[in-house]
């Protein structure tokens, strides 16, 4: 079982870019999902968090700017980025609590990361 991140690149200040995260392997259940961010020389921070019937929290430097859904038929998660500024410049990693099928535990597992680069 793994979290496998896609998308991002690079983008313009202004522009937009989405990352989404999928569940893969034989997965019985995937608890709340995150993204965290980590910018060039800081740590990883918390960027947006989603719950598994669907309520989001956000960061305050991403609010009203980036938007978290999730598909549960698919077990992934993406975040839509709009309005981008160079300080959202950073690896993006999902995060979530899963449950393995035949499993009894909830394991935290990490996506690989995914680079976003905003150009001023």
């Amino acid at each position: 079982v793994q979290l496998q991140a896609s998308g991002g690149g690079l983008v313009q200040a202004g522009g937009s870019l989405n990352v989404s995260c999928a569940a893969v392997g034989s997965v019985l259940a995937v608890n709340t999902m995150t993204w965290y961010r980590r910018p060039p020389g800081k740590q990883r921070g918390l960027v947006a968090t989603i719950t598994h019937d669907g309520q989001p929290a956000y960061a305050e430097s991403v609010k009203g700017r980036f938007t978290i859904f999730r598909d549960n038929a698919k077990n992934s998660v993406t975040l839509l980025m709009d309005t981008l500024k160079p300080e959202d410049t950073g690896v993006y990693y999902c995060n979530s609590n899963l449950r393995r099928s035949g499993g009894s535990v909830w394991e935290n597992v990490w996506g690989q990361g995914t680079l976003v680069t905003v150009s001023s």
